[in-house]
């Protein structure tokens, strides 16, 4: 299941509980980060145990298109994470759809 960079506004503005993770490389996250958990793409499933609290909860993933987010989604499906959220258009439509 998706999210629109609206939903995920509205969940960080009401301070929503749910596990948020960027999984960009680290020097596109300094460029521009979204308050995520940073777990670069590579290092996904190297992290997941130490994740297991958070199967149940709802997860959010985001990166700059959708793209290696989509496949840390089906990482942590396949590992039993119920509830994994991936960021429609990723940054880059974050950055369109709240340009400043």
């Amino acid at each position: 299941m998706d999210i629109t960079v609206q939903e995920l506004k509205q969940k960080l503005d009401a301070k929503e509980e749910f596990l948020f993770i960027d999984v960009r490389e680290a020097h596109d996250n300094e460029e521009f980060n979204l308050g995520a958990q940073l777990i670069p793409l590579g290092t996904v499933m190297d992290a997941l145990p130490g994740l297991e609290a958070h199967k149940d909860q709802e997860v959010v993933v985001h990166c700059r298109s959708g793209a290696r987010s989509g496949m840390a989604q089906q990482l942590m499906q396949q590992s039993g994470f119920s509830n994994v959220r991936n960021l429609t258009g990723g940054v880059v439509a974050w950055q369109e759809a709240f340009k400043s």
